[in-house]
């Protein structure tokens, strides 16, 4: 055995290592609990929180390891030896750090958790933890974070080297943050004489571990501090200590300074309590601080000062009063007129932080939101400036969508000149800049606009105040449908869609002029933007209405045309696809009559013998009519208008069978969709007498020859759904009839069956006079011999039964004894399609039953059992349903789990010794109930029937074979090994006994029952309990496994590799108050530091280097002009000097690929088995105990019979005659192939060989695009390695 915490030789490398700053890769990538709790980190509690004093004290004392766990809730660690460990507490449990140090506070855990063995300052830190430790135990300390305080502070004083300093002020580091703070408040004047003795000490030092732990030390002590405390000078002196470091040379303490700095202004305790102060106290100093180094180093060359400065200020700004925000914001526009580079985008990404924060008014009033909105016009970026355009589009967002925020009228007027600087970005070049700005310009209009345009009201091209504002921001959008901005048309296009839906409502006036303007652009011939300007319109449509919309843009079809162009005809598909929340008398007034006149120019082209003009007049009406289910879309005006289109429809569905489908879809979305309010609801349910009985002569007219049954079933559907509306009392009239129409000997068999269906739809909205009365009439139909009448019987007895309330629960609670005879004395009669719903009649009824009707369940057991073999898939799953429905009774009847399902399954196990038939449907109804019930189910209960189903295997019935091989896989899946293990040998002594028949038809269920054991139990174990019979097969299903997990293996290492292979960017540090508070764990050598630090130098001069763009030709660049800062570039003009790539094959002079064919080599096949997943392997489960169609399982197994078979050779054509190949493929470019050699030859008339691809349109098809790319590649791979074949070559001819 190797040692102890040691790798063998050779394996660490194969170890999977992450990536330095990777290592929280693995995190869930949603954040959504993190993210609520960061932001609740500085947020007092809205609710009344459950957090008490005494849980505190509980969790405290839990933490410190004062309170013990109990014996059965200590933690066991199994070890890798035969023995296993005893439980172990906090206190006695051994680490790897037991020898340095025993400390048990909790506080220090950090210590042990971020152990490196090779690092010296972690050797001292323990060091130092230990002798601390020795020491407050020797006096007698309870090792709390107050005595680890005062030691600390005692030995910081005493220790004399810097690794010794660095360590007790990383450990006060630790502890300082679970002081009490009235410890911290008492000692505030000593503690922070020592830290700042301190810090003047090693201010300039080499080492800066020490200085950054104490700077983090002095920042805890600062935020611990009272509110009072802050008005005594001598803290704010040890704050502006602190402050003084934040432009430090040094990186690590300037960022340790920064950090405390933004923890005791953001996250003082104070500013948390009841009293808390709108600002804290230290905020005007700090503010202060920062424009004065702003202003000291500005206009230095390299400006390092302003950077950190700036940095700060990004943080700090929303903390500041209006005061202080505005002298920063002053400062910050001063500083971006250096035209430096870094120190602009720095500057930009505090203005953004500022206005992300979304700040109050006593932090940033709408006045001073809207004064830096107006100064940062003047330093827009030239649109050729990609990334400083990126940011200033982002800021000015962000600006105005919080000056809207403060103040709407205020923020809404400055959105028109934004709007106007923005659409000129569309004409920029780079695409970037065209996508941010249609971002941009998006987001305000569903953030700042949107919302307000209720209050606004209505907006016409007179209108003033915020109306006004909203008529110039679309006035400048409309303006980007001119010619100069065609290449960016498809963003103009997503805009004006934003438009409509935000403010088509209020704003449509000054709109109709653009919907022209799009339409005549929809009517260009190949454009290539159809489908964004039918998106448009549809949002025109949806926003504003089809009336204002075709009032602006009309169809130009009212039947007197010339012509059968219809250039607008495209507008009725994008109306019905949007319109909706409309008048529907509009329908009526408009649409209605046009349709009316083009059915009547049909008719008469028809007359005439003009066919197509009749098929395009009559498609023109059709199309009409479609738009009434998205009228009838939660409509407006209901009560007012239906009347008026209620007779034209009833027309419709009777006289019109093209229209009947749709007709009875508005009706059915109108009922669903548009009958929200009582009085729309009270106005459609009125015509139910009128529409009713015209559906219903509908449904009773049989299916012409050739006629789909789509429109019966569409008219039934929309009965149902009409009904749910009707008054009962015209619901029992419609019943009445209906049943005497059934009862009338003169109706015909499909009249009969049509008026049953009416029946069922209407027996659930009956009261209970009508349905009793109904029950009585099909009542003797339960029994009839015509099957189709009496499963229809059984129907409206299933739907009466359904009902959990009303008048049908009722009736079946008042006449349950009666039903409960009817279905027993029906037994015997009952027809095989009758099955199905009478079973479902059942479920009804037991799920209402009671203890004393357990004598009824009984009498129906054998009957649901032969009901799992049915023909009828329906009716099989509603035998297994039966099945369980019937145990939760016997688990309602009680008195426990156990005894009930016990007594249930004595009722089945007679079914084991009767007829074949009832024997395999008993152990499938077994195998269902040991599925559902495996929960409940007794041990002992579970072996007794699995014992007596292994004796049932030597059955020469196939049927029961097959039902006790699914009742054994099935006990497989569902017990437990150790209980499983008992009967391994009585189930392989089962199954080795099948006869010779048995196991040939079996064999692809003993291979999937033997593989779920060799999983279980092993190879070796199976293979020794089974008959030499069966040994080729396990050794066939072990070489399977093999495969499988070494297939398995390859494809996690390939998807390892590939992880490994992407490069994902390094996430920057957030700005949340928990990153700000973090500790830095980073502890790197000071060579690293150097030696990284000489690249980033050379970057950080790259990336502060700026161009100054010259004016075009001989014109002069004028330094005076106001627009000079956006010839200030960050990136160099001109073309790009990159290097051209070699793909290594040549390019004709017209520029076309020169490719030679290369023979690929032959592909090798991988099998690719596995284990099947957890959903496949229940549904096999289910397919087992029957649920599954014959026709399914047929079909698996014959896709299981055809993985087990090997397939014969297929026969290949060859020779001539009969034999000749007659499927012979032409390969493109084929007649250039050389017969002696590789690759091509030119043919004297012939053009030469170069690679042409065929086109066809098969390679637009988009569900074939990976087969194509991989085609492509292929190609090219094919070209590259001609191409590096013939480079050797003439290598080879060009030496001596």
């Amino acid at each position: 055995m190797g040692r102890s915490g040691k790798l063998p030789s050779g394996v660490s490398a194969k170890l999977k290592r992450w990536k330095k700053g990777h290592s929280s890769d693995s995190n869930p990538a949603i954040s959504r609990h993190r993210q609520a709790a960061r932001s609740r980190f500085f947020s007092r509690p809205s609710g009344k929180s459950d957090l008490t004093v005494d849980a505190v004290k509980l969790h405290n004392e839990l933490q410190s390891g004062s309170l013990r766990l109990g014996k059965s809730e200590a933690p066991e660690t199994a070890m890798e030896e035969e023995e296993v460990a005893p439980a172990l507490t906090e206190k006695s449990s051994g680490t790897f750090l037991s020898g340095l140090s025993d400390c048990t506070n909790v506080t220090f855990s950090k210590v042990q958790r971020f152990w490196e063995s090779s690092s010296a300052a972690h050797k001292e830190i323990c060091a130092v933890l230990a002798a601390v430790t020795e020491v407050i135990r020797s006096q007698g300390g309870k090792e709390t974070e107050t005595e680890y305080f005062a030691a600390l502070m005692t030995t910081m004083e005493a220790v004399e080297s810097a690794e010794s300093l660095a360590a007790v002020a990383y450990l006060l580091n630790l502890v300082l943050k679970r002081v009490p703070s009235p410890v911290l408040i008492k000692k505030f004047s000593d503690t922070s004489k020592a830290f700042m003795d301190i810090m003047s000490a090693q201010a300039s030092s080499g080492s800066t571990s020490a200085l950054r732990w104490v700077l983090s030390c002095l920042a805890t002590l600062l935020r611990k501090q009272d509110l009072e405390a802050w008005s005594y000078p001598v803290t704010l002196q040890v704050y502006h200590g602190l402050l003084s470091f934040t432009v430090h040379t040094k990186p690590k303490i300037r960022k340790a300074a920064q950090h405390g700095v933004c923890s005791v202004l953001k996250g003082s305790e104070f500013m948390f309590g009841e009293k808390a102060p709108a600002h804290h106290p230290a905020a005007m100093s700090t503010a202060k601080f920062c424009i004065q180094e702003i202003e000291k180093s500005g206009g230095s060359k390299e400006a390092t000062t302003t950077l950190h400065m700036l940095t700060l200020l990004k943080d700090l700004l929303p903390c500041f009063p209006d005061g202080l925000v505005k002298s920063c914001s002053e400062t910050l526009l001063r500083v971006m007129t250096l035209s430096h580079v870094l120190v602009t985008a720095c500057a930009m990404q505090a203005f953004h932080s500022l206005f992300h924060a979304k700040p109050s008014p006593g932090t940033l009033p709408a006045e001073l939101n809207a004064q830096i909105i107006t100064a940062l016009y003047d330093y827009v970026p030239s649109e050729n400036d990609l990334q400083p355009l990126l940011a200033w589009l982002k800021v000015m967002e962000k600006a105005h969508i919080n000056l809207v925020r403060l103040h709407r009228d205020l923020g809404l007027g400055h959105l028109p000149r934004f709007f106007g600087t923005a659409t000129t970005c569309l004409l920029s070049p780079h695409s970037q800049v065209v996508t941010a700005a249609t971002q941009c310009l998006q987001e305000i209009l569903k953030e700042c606009v949107a919302p307000h345009m209720a209050d606004i009201g209505s907006v016409t091209s007179s209108a003033s105040g915020p109306a006004q504002y909203v008529a110039k921001m679309f006035r400048a959008v409309e303006e980007g449908l001119t010619y100069r901005f065609h290449a960016s048309w498809s963003s103009v296009l997503q805009l004006l869609c934003v438009f409509f839906e935000a403010c088509g409502r209020q704003a449509h006036p000054v709109m109709r002029k653009c919907l022209q303007s799009l339409c005549d652009l929809r009517l260009s011939p190949y454009s290539p933007h159809t489908a964004a300007v039918d998106r448009a319109v549809g949002a025109a449509v949806a926003s504003m209405g089809p009336e204002v919309v075709l009032e602006a843009v009309p169809l130009e079809i009212d039947g007197s045309e010339e012509t059968l162009d219809f250039p607008r005809s495209w507008l009725l598909p994008v109306v019905r696809d949007h319109v909706r929340e409309t008048r529907l008398g509009f329908f009526t007034a408009y649409f209605l009559p046009l349709a009316t006149t083009l059915k009547r120019k049909a008719m008469d082209r028809a007359q005439a013998g003009s066919t197509v003009e009749s098929k395009i007049y009559d498609t023109l009406q059709w199309q009409i009519w479609t738009l009434l289910p998205g009228f009838c879309t939660r409509p407006t005006d209901v009560a007012t208008a239906f009347k008026g289109l209620a007779r034209t429809l009833g027309t419709a569905i009777s006289e019109r069978p093209d229209l009947r489908v749709t007709v009875c879809q508005a009706l059915r979305t109108l009922i669903t969709k548009g009958c929200e309010a009582e009085a729309d609801r009270a106005e459609v349910s009125r015509f139910a007498k009128n529409f009713l009985p015209i559906l219903f002569n509908l449904y009773g007219q049989p299916v012409a020859a050739g006629d789909t049954p789509a429109p019966r079933r569409a008219v039934l559907e929309t009965i149902k759904t009409y009904l749910t509306i009707t008054e009962p009392q015209l619901v029992n009239g419609f019943l009445e009839k209906a049943s005497e129409k059934v009862l009338d000997p003169a109706s015909s068999d499909f009249t009969r069956l049509s008026v049953l269906d009416l029946v069922v739809a209407l027996a659930p909205h009956a009261d209970e006079a009508a349905i009793s009365k109904l029950y009585s009439t099909i009542r003797p139909y339960l029994e009839s011999k015509a099957h189709g009448v009496q499963k229809k019987a059984y129907r409206v007895l299933e739907e009466v039964c359904a009902s959990p309330q009303g008048p049908g629960a009722r009736f079946v609670q008042s006449h349950l004894d009666d039903l409960k005879k009817t279905l027993l004395d029906s037994l015997r009669s009952t027809s095989s399609p009758a099955k199905r719903p009478r079973l479902k009649c059942l479920i009804h009824i037991v799920r209402k039953l009671s203890a004393e009707h357990e004598e009824f369940i009984s009498a129906l057991v054998p009957e649901v059992i032969l009901c799992t073999k049915e023909v009828s898939v329906g009716a099989r799953k509603n035998a297994f349903a039966l099945l369980v429905e019937m145990g939760h009774a016997f688990l309602r009847f009680g008195p426990n789990p156990a005894e009930a399902l016990q007594r249930y399954l004595i009722l089945i196990y007679p079914g084991l010794v009767g007829a074949v038939t009832m024997v395999s449907c008993s152990i499938l109804a077994l195998t269902h109930l040991l599925f559902q019930f495996k929960g409940l189910m007794g041990t002992s209960t579970m072996e007794q029937l699995l014992e007596n189903v292994c004796l049932l295997l030597a059955s020469r019935t196939r049927d029961v074979v097959r039902s006790a091989l699914g009742f054994i896989k099935v006990a497989v899946v569902v017990m437990d090994v150790a209980h499983l293990a008992k009967h391994v040998q009585l189930v392989m002594g089962a199954v080795g006994k099948l006869s010779d028949d048995m196991r040939r038809h079996f064999r692809m269920k003993l291979r999937n029952l033997f593989t779920k054991f060799v999983r279980k139990f092993g190879f070796e174990l199976v293979r020794k309990l089974l008959p030499e019979e069966y040994q080729k097969v396990l050794v066939n299903i072990r070489k399977a496994e093999a495969r499988a997990k070494k297939h398995r293996a390859l494809n996690q290492a390939a998807v390892e590799e590939e992880e490994e292979e992407e490069e994902e960017p390094v996430q920057g540090k957030g700005d949340s108050i928990e990153e700000i508070l973090a500790d830095s764990e980073d502890e790197e050598d000071e060579e690293e530091e150097r030696s990284r630090g000489k690249e980033q130098q050379r970057l950080a001069r790259h990336r502060s280097r700026a161009w100054l763009k010259e004016g075009g030709g001989d014109e002069p660049l004028n330094f005076l002009d106001p627009k000079v800062a956006q010839r200030v570039l960050a990136t160099q003009p001109g073309p790009g000097r990159g290097k051209k790539k070699d793909h290594g094959f040549k390019v004709s002079a017209d520029g076309r690929l020169i490719i030679r064919e290369e023979e690929d080599d032959n592909a090798k096949l991988e099998e690719e088995e596995g284990a099947k997943g957890e959903d496949e392997e229940m549904a096999d489960l289910m397919e087992d105990v029957g649920v599954r169609s014959k026709k399914h399982q047929k079909l698996k197994q014959k896709e299981a019979g055809d993985e087990e078979l090997e397939m014969p050779p297929q026969y290949q054509a060859g020779g001539s005659g009969i034999h000749r190949p007659v499927a012979k493929k032409a390969t493109p470019g084929a007649e250039y192939k050389a017969k002696k050699a590789k690759g091509d030859v030119k043919k004297k008339g012939r053009l030469e060989p170069y690679a042409y691809i065929p086109l066809s349109k098969t390679k637009l098809n988009r569900r074939k695009k990976v087969k194509l790319q991989g085609q492509f590649k292929g190609l090219v791979r094919a070209a590259q390695r001609g191409s590096q074949v013939g480079h050797k070559l003439r290598r080879k001819d060009q030496r001596p």
